[in-house]
Formats: C-alpha cells, sequence, structure tokens
C-alpha cells in the first residue's frame, strides 16, 4: 500500500457535503473507499472515474476531509491538481471536475483530452 502525503486532488465544500452524506447512508459498504480515475473513452478520449471500491494492489492511498480515497499510481499524470465539485441544481445535478492537465473537454463535463 501506498500513502501519499499531498491529495493529488481537491473537492469543493459541495463535494466533500455530498460526499458525506452517501458514506452515512443506510447500508454503505465501509470497507469501501472513493475511488478517483480515468479510463479510456468518452467524446474526447479519456473518462473520469468517481465511485466508491475496494482498494486494490497499485492504489495510492490518500484521505481528505475524512474521506479515504484511493487512485491508481497511473492515474495521478492525469489527475494531478483536480478539483471535484458537486453541482445539486436542477439543471445540472452531479459531480464535476476541473482538470488542469486537460487540453479539451466536452460539452458533457465527464470527458476530456491531455
Amino acid at each position: 500500500m501506498s500513502i501519499v502525503t499531498t491529495t493529488p486532488v481537491s473537492f469543493t465544500e459541495g463535494a466533500i457535503a455530498e460526499l458525506h452524506r452517501l458514506m452515512q447512508a443506510e447500508g454503505f459498504d465501509q470497507s469501501q473507499q472513493l475511488r478517483i480515475g480515468v479510463k479510456g473513452g468518452g467524446c474526447s478520449g479519456m473518462t473520469y472515474v468517481l465511485g466508491f471500491d475496494q482498494p486494490q494492489p497499485d492504489d495510492e492511498h490518500f484521505v481528505f476531509e475524512g474521506i479515504p480515497c484511493i487512485m491508481n499510481k497511473s492515474h495521478q499524470l492525469y489527475l494531478y491538481g483536480m478539483q471535484i465539485d458537486w453541482q445539486g441544481g436542477l439543471n445540472s445535478r452531479g459531480f464535476t471536475f476541473t482538470n488542469p492537465n486537460a487540453s479539451s473537454t466536452c460539452g458533457c463535463g465527464t470527458s476530456f483530452a491531455v
């Protein structure tokens, strides 16, 4: 297990509140941690991954505002410095990503290119 001393990503107050709400929901599996990553695909080339998952051997571990997080070591190259926000409006509801490493993003905000 690798533990990083600085957090590769950050969260806004809204995102932190929403994640704590999800983690306190009845039936939440406390053995899972918040996975932040990327996968190939999407209209711009890569898609963000954000969800609760079991830690894997290649994961780096960090904690942000009491939220245990995991990220595959190879994904940090694409995500370092990214900020995750929560939008709770009627027109746009969900997590959004502000990634300084993205050379372009798509209109949906969940896909990017480097």
